[in-house]
């Protein structure tokens, strides 16, 4: 076994060295082909890169042919820029060479006009003298004697002159103003109701007459006294009618007469009750009326005081015309004007909305509703230029800006046109309010109404101030007083009236 496996592994060897020859064999022919193949590919760059160096050269031999090219024509510019400059240079130096030969021409004309002048001068001088020695008059005063002659004769052509022109701005200023209160008027369209002085209250049942009496006709006169109106109750069948010239407390008593006929319990103190209800109420509808007028005209920042005494403005009147309603209607025709005019719209629609704000105050402190007007605006802090707009409307400030004139013709506007305005309600109410004035004026009056139309005059006078015969001494006066300063028809009873009340509470 061991002989045996010999001749194999000598197999083997010899197997191995074959093939080893044959591999190298093979490796060799390999290698050539493959330096063959690698000597033919560095022919063949050898051979691009003489044809790319080739074509280098010729693109460079261009670009330097071209180079120079330009280099000549650049040469041949800069040559031609140097020639035309030279020309140029010369024609300068030629035009220079003529403008002092001209120079020193002008210069001798220069000469020569000075000294012409000069002898002029002196030729004037000398007949200046022998004129004035021939006229007797210097320059000055043959100036003037000129001048005085000149005016004279044309002083009546300048005077017809500025005539004709007043007389065409006159003619166009008047036409201009009468269109733009045309076009206001037609603009501004309102009804125009004058204020009576009764309001009608209807009554659901005619029983409700005797309570609203009462026993002995307590309730009427304690309805009559808390209110300052005139109640009539006559044969009109479901109806009271309230008679008094002042709005307000007709609406106070309107206003509690519906509250205590829907409470049911009509007597003095509820009475009391009712109407004091009545007032609180008011005075929040006020402020929502005078709410509604400042927004209706675009006015939107008053303070709420200002808001207030606007809706108080609703139950004023003015000759038959609710102040309120006219007011706003000023205010409309004030923005139509200012409008057109190029004015300041707001100051002019403010000035009008508020020239009659004083009329609100008017029956409780003393002065004209302008003054009053303008003291209240001036407390709110309200601008400056309103208050000059609207203290003008009835001419008794000047007129600073011209807004104010705006105010003043709408005030009149308004209040001219037809219906708008009655003048025998006004002097009527002017006498119920002037015998109201007269009686508060009397120490110890509590308060005092003006009823009947005026023929009979309520005075309240506080009970620990005014004994029984005081009161007698009061009213003889007060009608002693009526006698000497108003005219009045018939006559007019005065009717003092002392209450005392006790009143305690039980705890």
């Amino acid at each position: 076994m061991e002989g045996s496996w010999i001749p194999l592994v000598g197999v083997l060897v010899v197997g191995a060295c074959i093939g080893y020859v044959v591999r190298l064999a093979f490796a060799t022919q390999q290698a050539a082909k493959a330096e063959e193949k690698t000597k033919e590919i560095l022919g063949a760059a050898e051979e691009k890169a003489k044809k790319v160096v080739l074509e280098a050269e010729h693109k460079a031999a261009d670009v330097l042919s071209e180079a120079r090219k330009e280099e000549k024509e650049r040469k041949q510019e800069v040559v031609n820029l140097e020639q035309r400059l030279i020309r140029r240079e010369e024609l300068l130096d030629k035009k220079l060479a003529s403008l002092g030969n001209d120079e020193a021409a002008l210069k001798s004309k220069a000469d020569h006009l000075k000294k012409e002048e000069a002898n002029l001068e002196t030729l004037r001088k000398e007949a200046e003298v022998r004129l004035e020695k021939a006229s007797g008059l210097s320059a000055a005063e043959a100036k003037e004697e000129l001048f005085r002659k000149v005016t004279e004769e044309r002083k009546a052509d300048l005077v017809q002159l500025v005539q004709k022109v007043e007389k065409e701005n006159r003619e166009e200023v008047e036409k201009r103003a009468t269109d733009i209160v045309t076009v206001a008027l037609q603009r501004m369209s309102r009804s125009h109701v004058s204020e009576l002085t009764t309001s009608a209250f209807p009554l659901g049942d005619e029983d409700i007459k005797g309570k609203i009496i009462g026993r002995e006709g307590r309730n009427i006169r304690a309805l009559e006294r808390a209110t300052g109106v005139e109640f009539v109750i006559d044969e009109t069948p479901d109806t009271i009618v309230i008679s008094s010239f002042d709005p307000y407390r007709r609406e106070v008593a309107r206003l509690a007469l519906q509250k205590l006929i829907k409470d049911g319990r009509i007597q003095p103190a509820k009475i009391e009750e009712k109407v004091e209800e009545a007032r609180q109420e008011l005075a929040k509808r006020m402020q929502e009326i005078g709410g509604q007028a400042a927004e209706e005209v675009g006015v939107f920042d008053l303070p709420k005081e200002i808001v207030q005494l606007l809706g108080r403005l609703h139950f004023r009147t003015s000759y038959g015309q609710n102040v309120l309603t006219h007011s706003v209607e000023m205010a409309h025709l004030s923005t139509m004007m200012a409008g057109e005019l190029g004015l300041n719209v707001e100051i002019a629609k403010r000035g009008a909305l508020l020239h009659d704000i004083g009329k609100a105050l008017d029956h409780e402190i003393e002065g004209t509703h302008v003054d009053l007007g303008i003291k209240v605006l001036r407390k709110y802090s309200i601008d400056e230029r309103v208050i000059q707009a609207m203290q003008s409307h009835h001419e008794d400030y000047p007129y600073a800006i011209p807004e104010a004139y705006i105010v003043t013709a709408a005030d009149v506007l308004s209040a001219a046109r037809p219906g708008a305005r009655r003048g025998t309600i006004e002097a009527y109410i002017k006498r119920l309010g002037d015998l109201e004035r007269i009686a508060m004026q009397f120490p110890g009056v509590k308060s005092a109404y003006a009823i009947s139309a005026g023929r009979e005059l309520r005075v309240f006078v506080i009970p620990e101030k005014v004994d029984d015969f005081r009161a007698l001494e009061l009213a003889r006066g007060i009608a002693n007083k009526i006698q000497s300063e108003l005219k009045y028809p018939g006559e007019i009873k005065v009717n003092v009236i002392r209450e005392m009340r006790a009143v305690e509470y039980a705890r």
